[in-house]
């Protein structure tokens, strides 16, 4: 995964793929500590993504700071399954 940025990000958008197929958006400052916590690794991870064990990342996008990581979860959150695969696809 590249950052869509040039730079080094402090804060991170990042999707995953469920086991169930389902498609996860969430922010942090570490993606592999995130995913290692969602997969049940060092922390109970997000709620949703509890009883859809294993996860795998899909997509990471550098952010600015923290309000602009959440803006753009936001953001890919109302975003359709159509276009949440497709940005995972052009992120390869």
């Amino acid at each position: 995964m590249t950052a869509r940025h040039g730079s080094p990000a402090a804060w991170w958008v990042y999707m995953l793929r469920c086991a169930d197929g389902t498609l996860y958006t969430g922010i942090t400052i570490d993606v592999a500590r995130r995913v290692g916590e969602h997969n049940g690794e060092g922390g109970p991870g997000a709620r949703y993504t509890r009883s859809r064990r294993p996860v795998q990342l899909v997509y990471m996008e550098a952010a600015a700071n923290r309000a602009e990581a959440a803006r753009r979860e936001a953001a890919i959150k109302r975003l359709d399954r159509a276009r949440k695969l497709a940005l995972c696809v052009s992120a390869r």
